[in-house]
């Protein structure tokens, strides 16, 4: 099981996955929902800027989108890290998002990728993963939970959740993005 950004990915593959996401799903967005294979490329090249902080609007921060892939080869979800948090993302949607295809659900990739991208989060040197789900999302809160989240705080229609990245063994655990 691996992480690969999505500008490195085959492209034809990147496509077919970004293809079975809707624009929103229980709180996944997926920008490139409904583009042809033109306008996904660009987006794609805009990916890898939007990696490096190029160019981004107003309020955005730094993201790397990366596309899961089993160890079949098969491209089976993708993820995105937030290297840093806003005001608005500390307090909603967070550091990391993420979605697994529907044929793939209910096999562990969601685990795996969450785990994998909290690594990726340890490396840009966040101790604490901030995420939200969904309360119709049971099953990503599970994910998020067996993580390591715990529940931060919730409002009507989500939960807020804290990972440590970092374990206390590691001298490095402490609260913060």
């Amino acid at each position: 099981m691996r992480l690969i950004e999505t500008w490195l990915a085959d492209q034809e593959r990147a496509f077919d996955l970004f293809a079975k996401f809707p624009a929103e799903e229980t709180g996944f967005e997926n920008p490139a929902a409904g583009m042809n294979r033109e306008r996904f490329a660009a987006y794609v090249r805009g990916l890898r800027d939007e990696s490096l902080g190029v160019g981004l609007p107003d309020g955005w921060v730094p993201a790397t989108k990366y596309i899961l892939v089993n160890d079949e080869g098969d491209y089976v979800g993708i993820f995105n890290l937030r290297h840093r948090l806003t005001d608005f993302l500390r307090n909603g949607p967070g550091h990391i998002g993420y979605g697994v295809a529907r044929e793939y659900r209910g096999h562990g990739y969601a685990t795996a990728g969450l785990k994998l991208t909290l690594a990726k989060a340890r490396e840009l040197g966040i101790k604490e993963a901030y995420l939200s789900v969904h309360k119709t999302n049971p099953a990503s809160l599970a994910v998020q939970q067996h993580c390591g989240a715990r529940i931060d705080h919730e409002d009507k229609t989500e939960y807020y959740t804290r990972i440590a990245t970092c374990t206390e063994s590691d001298g490095l655990y402490a609260r913060g993005d």
